[in-house]
């Protein structure tokens, strides 16, 4: 799905799009992942019921799970975001702002990507350009199983804890919705992008489909 929006936003039938998913349980390995960072054999992640994925991401290894938003923002870049870097600022800018909303002290770390708390990174980043088109993303950790990061070495950073909200708030964290809502609204603040929603339950909303075909 993520393949055919970034096409058609390539060839400017649509306009700027996000999706915004929970993941089923997987491993995947961005264009930097290396196989010695997984922990465990294919055969012992197929009896966890973990999948492995090689994504056309940048990064390296990281676990998506229920309970955790990705977020694959299709955009054409410009403003602020016209190099890499201004982009990746961006996207950890909206996750500190989100980690804010729910009382979160959230910052960055030299030379490292995503955004971090005093318990321990919370949201990871891998993103991709193609003809000045981002796809892939981010995940922000809120309330899912953290065990399948530990078999992994996370984005290839040994001995770096990962966090959620969960772990930090307890049984004071928010819900997926007011996660979900809280991210997409500062993606629109600090992106410069109003946003149409769409409850697409895992199809693309029609009008993007019309302009896709």
């Amino acid at each position: 799905m993520q393949r055919r929006v970034l096409a058609a936003r390539q060839e400017g039938r649509i306009p700027d799009t996000v999706l915004i998913l929970q993941h089923e349980p997987v491993v995947t390995l961005g264009n930097r992942g290396r196989d010695n960072y997984l922990l465990k054999t294919a055969e012992e992640y197929q009896a966890m019921g973990i999948d492995l994925f090689h994504a056309e991401r940048g990064g390296d290894v990281t676990f998506h799970a229920p309970g955790q938003w990705v977020l694959y923002p299709i955009l054409h870049l410009g403003g602020n975001e016209a190099d890499s870097h201004g982009y990746l600022s961006n996207l950890e800018e909206i996750a500190i702002q989100t980690l804010g909303d729910f009382g979160i002290k959230g910052f960055r770390k030299a030379g490292k990507s995503g955004a971090w708390t005093d318990a321990g990174k919370i949201a990871a980043i891998g993103f991709r350009l193609k003809k000045w088109v981002s796809f892939h993303g981010m995940s922000f950790n809120v309330n899912l199983d953290l065990s399948g990061f530990q078999t992994i070495v996370p984005c290839g950073l040994v001995g770096e804890p990962v966090a959620s909200l969960k772990t930090i708030l307890g049984d004071s964290c928010p819900s997926m919705d007011s996660v979900r809502n809280s991210l997409l609204e500062h993606f629109s603040n600090v992106c410069q992008r109003d946003l149409e929603r769409f409850d697409a339950d895992g199809e693309l909303p029609a009008a993007l489909q019309d302009a896709m075909t």
